[in-house]
Parts: structure tokens; C-alpha cells; sequence
């Protein structure tokens, strides 16, 4: 079920954010950082593929522009335990136009279907694509030439569709992120257009609120949290409550970080210092007193040799959250 994901996201979602976005939240899914199919097949595997099980349902975003060596990346996730399989194809980064694939393959929707195809016939589990309303100076209706023609040659029905343009000249990465305006009306009418696909929306979602907002209404069956998420991670904590009625993991932001501990002390015993996962964790307490000095506590201290669960714990103690989620 795609009802709620936290986006892939550079340098933010690797495995030890993924464990912290999984204490906060059983039911949401998520997803890596992109690897390329490369580094999938000739890279070093356990540290770019090794996840906690806890992290389920968790998928594998992969890269690339060749269908053989997707194919095969889609294999080796697969063999490695991921649930499903997911193409980039929105990513704006120099490195990623250089190498053919990411937001460029919005202008090759027929080469998207093939690599899907491909992927799909190598796997079991489901695969899916990630794209953008369109790139440069495409016009509105490419998005839907885009999600025409990838169903038809690969069978794919899930889109994760960031709702931004990307500008493939003239725009970094971060501005790609945030100056082109969202389109959500686009990928409203395709969910319209096409009831048989599974439109996820992704861009500028800000809350649980918003989220739910567009669930309830019926304008798209999933959304996906991107810079929200991973900047004010506590709004994770009553998701499954909200959207999936289920019951909560954690219901204060300090048992939180007391799941967090025997994790941190794996690591240290591991030895991966904590930084590793610290810097992930440092909007855990964002709005409550004490939050500057539990963010300061962990900058200075989470980056040392020795540093273990009892500094995690530490910082924890010079905040103060509210006592239920719903103070």
C-alpha cells in the first residue's frame, strides 16, 4: 500500500534514518537514497544494500538507462530482501543528466517503458517509477504522454509523480526542489484520466494535515513526504493512527529515543560512530523547549570515537516535548 511514503532522498535516506522513520511510524513506506544500477551490481553490497528488517516495507530506488542492467540491479534487490523496485526518473542532479537517466528520461517515455519491462520480467515484487510533471520546456500534457506510453510497454500502474517541473538548464538541484511551481491540478486530472493507475503525490506536502486532506478527497491514492519528513520527523508519529488506523509505536518524542538506544549501542559495538545515525535524529524535538540544545548536544558529541547511546540519551534529556501527541 503506497497511502503514505517518505520520499528517497539524497544523503538523507539510508539506512539509519530509515530505522529512526520506522520507530516513528510501523505502516508508512520507505524508501533509499538512489543507487545506480552500477553500483547495485558491481558495488560494495552490504553497505549499499544491507537494511535492519524492522524497515519493512521498505523499496529499493534504483538508477540507470540501460533495461539489461536494470534488470539485473532489480534482481539483486529483490534477492536482497526489498519489497518492491523503483526506477528514478526525476531526479535533476548534474551527475544524474550526465549519465542518462533520472528527470532526463522524461523526454524518452518509449525507453522508461522498456527498462520497466525489463525490471519487471526479472522480479517478483512490484516495480514502480518516480517521475515529474514534465521537464524544460515540455508542454502540460507531457505527463500524461509520459504515464500513456510507460504503462503500455511495461504494465506499470504505481507513479510517484513529484509535481514540480524539473529544469534541467539553468536550475540546481536544491532550486529544482523548490522555484519551479507545483502542479498538483496535473496530477489530479491524470488520477482522473486514469483510475486504473496508482497516483501517488509527492512536492510540497507539508503536514499530516495536508495528507490526509488529499486522501480523504479521493484526488490521489497515495503521498509521499519529502523535506517534511525528514526535517520535522515527528509528524510520522501519528500516521498510523490517522491514515492507517492502526495503533501508534510510540506516543512521546523521549520513547522515541529510548527505541533508538539498543540500536545506537548495535552501532557502537559495531563500530560505526553515532553520528551516523545522530544526524538524522536532530528535528526530533523541533518546536519544543530545548530543542537548540538537544541539536547542540548531539553536534558536538555525536561525531567522537566513543560516543554511544548514553549521548543520544543525554541530549534527549535537555528537551522538553509535550507529553502526548495530541497536547
Amino acid at each position: 500500500m503506497h497511502r503514505l511514503s517518505v520520499a528517497p532522498m539524497m544523503d538523507r535516506t539510508d539506512r539509519h534514518c530509515r530505522f529512526f522513520h520506522r520507530v516513528l511510524s510501523r505502516r508508512t513506506r520507505l524508501y533509499t537514497e538512489m543507487l545506480t544500477a552500477g553500483a547495485v551490481i558491481h558495488g560494495d553490497r552490504d553497505r549499499l544494500l544491507g537494511f535492519d528488517p524492522v524497515e519493512h516495507p521498505v523499496a529499493l530506488q534504483i538508477g540507470g538507462s540501460e533495461p539489461a542492467m536494470l534488470a539485473e540491479a532489480a534482481r539483486i534487490g529483490e534477492r536482497w530482501g526489498y519489497g518492491e523496485i523503483n526506477l528514478n526518473c526525476g531526479c535533476p542532479s548534474d551527475r544524474v543528466k550526465k549519465g542518462r537517466f533520472g528527470a532526463s528520461l522524461m523526454a524518452e517515455p518509449e525507453l522508461v517503458g522498456r527498462c520497466l519491462a525489463a525490471m519487471r520480467e526479472a522480479v517478483s515484487v512490484p516495480v514502480t517509477v518516480k517521475c515529474r510533471v514534465g521537464i524544460d520546456d515540455q508542454d502540460d500534457d507531457a505527463l500524461f504522454r509520459f504515464a500513456r506510453t510507460v504503462h503500455a510497454l511495461s504494465g506499470v500502474t504505481v507513479f510517484m509523480i513529484h509535481a514540480r517541473k524539473a529544469w534541467l538548464k539553468g536550475l540546481s538541484p536544491k532550486e529544482n526542489r523548490e522555484i519551479p511551481p507545483l502542479r498538483y491540478e496535473l496530477v489530479f486530472r491524470l488520477k482522473a484520466e486514469r483510475p486504473d493507475l496508482c497516483i501517488v503525490l509527492n512536492g510540497g506536502v507539508p503536514d499530516l494535515d495536508a495528507a490526509e486532506t488529499l486522501l480523504t478527497d479521493g484526488t490521489v491514492d497515495g503521498v509521499m513526504l519529502g523535506r517534511a519528513a525528514y526535517s520535522d520527523p515527528w509528524l510520522l508519529a501519528d500516521a498510523d493512527r490517522r491514515l492507517f488506523g492502526a495503533e501508534n509505536p510510540v506516543e512521546t518524542r523521549h520513547e522515541a529515543v529510548d527505541a533508538l538506544l539498543p540500536y545506537a549501542g548495535r552501532l557502537a559495538a559495531d563500530g560505526i560512530r553515532l553520528h551516523a545515525l545522530a544526524r538524522h535524529v536532530h528535528g526530533l524535538f523541533q518546536g519544543c523547549p530545548g530543542a537548540r540544545a538537544f541539536r547542540r548536544h548531539l553536534a558536538e558529541n555525536a561525531h567522537l570515537p566513543d560516543a554511544g547511546p548514553e549521548v543520544l540519551a543525554a541530549a534527549a534529556s535537555l528537551a522538553v516535548p509535550p507529553d502526548r501527541l495530541a497536547a
